[in-house]
């Protein structure tokens, strides 16, 4: 496990499109689909202590703001030849476990993940109604062996701030977590920098 910040890619960035499949519904869920919601693309995984401690905050966050109009989608990007842990059945496992109420999308190639310069998980991308980057960063100061709690605080506050059209929160801090399981030659530019 490699402790990777996120690489706070330009706020106002559009959007990059994605067309992923849905392992839980066997769906494919596309960015289009929430044209004209606030969208939230959040890359995380199943085994990865980081994600571990904030799922369960974090699904009933999505349920919260589901109920407010957010689309909200998760991306595994990672190697699952390596990692199979994080693997489509398990992806599958992980929805019913901890009831998450959003897609929970598999990007086997990693083209979206490098699209959004994702750099570890959890990687938390809000964007705006018109799918312009509006917050990136963290979902709150807790981390794996500390004793701070899991609240979602900083992207609730960029959320909230969102939903009440004013401008992105001044504070963004990098996300921190296990780094993306790159395949083997896949890595992109921005890794490791």
């Amino acid at each position: 496990m490699a402790r990777t910040p996120s690489t706070m890619l330009e706020l106002s960035t559009q959007a990059p499109d994605f067309t992923l499949l849905e392992p839980a519904t066997g769906h494919v869920v596309s960015r289009q689909d929430f044209a004209g919601k606030p969208l939230l693309v959040a890359f995380i995984c199943n085994h990865c202590p980081y994600v571990i401690l904030i799922r369960e905050v974090f699904a009933q966050l999505a349920k919260d703001y589901q109920e407010r109009g957010v689309a909200i989608v998760a991306i595994n990007a990672n190697d699952v030849a390596n990692y199979p842990d994080d693997s489509p059945e398990k992806m599958i496992e992980e929805v019913q476990t901890h009831g998450y109420t959003f897609p929970y999308l598999y990007d086997e190639t990693q083209a979206a993940a490098k699209a959004y310069q994702a750099a570890c998980t959890p990687d938390l991308f809000l964007f705006d109604h018109e799918h312009k980057l509006f917050y990136r960063g963290q979902f709150d100061d807790a981390r794996p062996r500390s004793d701070i709690p899991v609240t979602g605080n900083d992207l609730r506050h960029a959320l909230d701030r969102l939903l009440d059209n004013m401008y992105p929160p001044d504070e963004q801090k990098a996300s921190l977590g296990c780094n993306i399981k790159w395949k083997a030659g896949n890595e992109p530019d921005y890794y490791g920098n």
